[in-house]
């Protein structure tokens, strides 16, 4: 690096270190420690705001309502402990371990009570599409976890706390899943229950361990004076832990990818396969559990060849392990020749009577555009004749005595205190024909 023109790098990297150090904002070390031991308390205020929250939760999920579920993330005091476990880990506090996880326990299942009870009452019991999204965790909610987490120590350990919390509140979702659980065991369904323990252990995890890492970055200071066997004994304790949650959310995660994909790659071949030989799609239908394709066609009856011809398509678009199930919808035979001219000519005709409606569209559209040409008229008008105040355009049909008739064109201006000259109104009025194309042009000014 030129040095001259570009500084001493040395200087250059310490800026850029300096813009990444959270030292200078840190809050003091006792008013931190306070703070999180504080927010591990499940008692009185905290817990009945969990209660509350729980109901709120349930609630939106009940309703599949996504602003009522953010809400009650928002009111949940859930993180306090789960930051308590993470520091009292990375400062060596069991003391604070043991009281962190024992509020939080307490604190699960309250929230587990209060959501079972309100979805064993309620009178909804399908599972819309908030409840289901909280059952198949993957690696992706790992990461949203982590990083929410230590977005959320940070926040804790800064003078500025921000609205840093209630967003990683937010991003983290712990109150949905716990609600999730809760309809699980109301319902009777151990699959949505074990599922949503699942990713909600996942995030009580790696919420943990982003506090454990920002703790050990901080440098809090140790609480407890602790060996190197034990801290070595607690090292391997996290790392198991870490392995024990994270390959199940990885093999999930690996599938949610190749579901993506097989949906991706099936909806390019429909489109490829929209029409074919006289037939059309009427529906489809892309189950990326099963790896299949459903295709319900309307037209003259497939035969067994024309079915493996559009099967076969789909390896064009990468789908070898893949069940193509081909439907008739609407069919008529095609041995029956008079029939099959019969679909052809009903082609013909709707293809007419479409044709027809989008002219007739075509024409109610510029009349609905001729209703504001007294508008655009007034602004063109304007510049050159600032008295005029008014502008309306309509267009009649002028009856004689006998048969004649002919259209014409009638333009109302109305002025302000400047009045128009006899000059200025045929000037306009020689505009008019020019501008409408047409010389049946009656002026009024009013």
């Amino acid at each position: 690096m030129n040095t001259n023109m570009n500084g001493d790098p040395v200087e250059l990297l310490k800026k850029v270190i300096a813009y990444f150090n959270l030292h200078p904002e840190m809050d003091d070390y006792e008013k931190i420690h306070e703070s999180i031991v504080r927010d591990t308390v499940f008692k009185g205020t905290n817990l009945w705001i969990l209660v509350f929250a729980i109901i709120v939760a349930s609630v939106g999920l009940n309703m599949n309502s996504t602003a009522v579920i953010i809400g009650a993330m928002l009111i949940s005091p859930l993180m306090g402990p789960i930051n308590g476990m993470g520091y009292s880990i990375a400062t060596y506090n069991f003391e604070l371990f043991r009281q962190s996880v024992r509020n939080f326990s307490f604190a699960v299942i309250a929230a587990l009570v209060a959501s079972t009870l309100y979805f064993f009452v309620s009178p909804i019991a399908t599972a819309h599409s908030e409840l289901l999204a909280r059952t198949s965790p993957t690696i992706y909610d790992v990461l949203i976890a982590l990083f929410g987490g230590m977005a959320g120590v940070i926040a804790i350990s800064s003078k500025q706390k921000g609205n840093v919390i209630p967003g990683v509140a937010i991003a983290t979702a712990l109150m949905p899943p716990l609600c999730t659980a809760g309809y699980g065991l109301a319902t009777g369904q151990l699959n949505f229950f074990f599922g949503a323990i699942y990713l909600f252990t996942i995030n009580t995890v790696f919420i943990a361990l982003s506090s454990v890492a920002i703790s050990q970055i901080l440098k809090f200071p140790l609480r407890t004076i602790i060996g190197e066997r034990q801290k070595k004994k607690v090292n391997r304790l996290i790392s198991t832990v870490i392995f024990l949650v994270i390959v199940p959310s990885i093999y999930f995660g690996y599938g949610l990818v190749l579901k993506e994909k097989f949906a991706e790659s099936a909806n390019r071949y429909v489109s490829n396969v929209q029409t074919f030989e006289g037939n059309y799609l009427l529906n489809h239908e892309v189950d990326p559990d099963t790896r299949s394709i459903t295709l319900t066609y309307g037209g003259v009856r497939m035969s067994d060849a024309q079915k493996r011809a559009i099967e076969e398509k789909a390896a064009d678009f990468r789908l070898t392990d893949v069940s193509v199930v081909i439907r008739q919808g609407l069919s008529i035979y095609s041995s029956d020749e008079s029939k099959v001219a019969e679909v052809y000519l009903l082609r013909e005709k709707l293809g007419k009577i479409e044709q027809i409606a989008a002219t007739k569209q075509a024409v109610i559209d510029s009349l609905n555009q001729r209703r504001f040409t007294g508008r655009t008229l007034l602004n063109e008008l304007k510049p050159l004749f600032p008295q005029v105040e008014s502008c309306s355009y309509a267009e009649s049909i002028r009856f004689f005595n006998g048969s004649d008739n002919e259209s014409i064109i009638l333009v109302t201006l109305s002025t302000k205190s400047g009045v128009l000259s006899m000059a200025e109104r045929e000037k306009i009025r020689k505009w008019l024909v020019v501008r409408l194309d047409t010389d049946k042009v009656n002026l009024v000014v009013e």
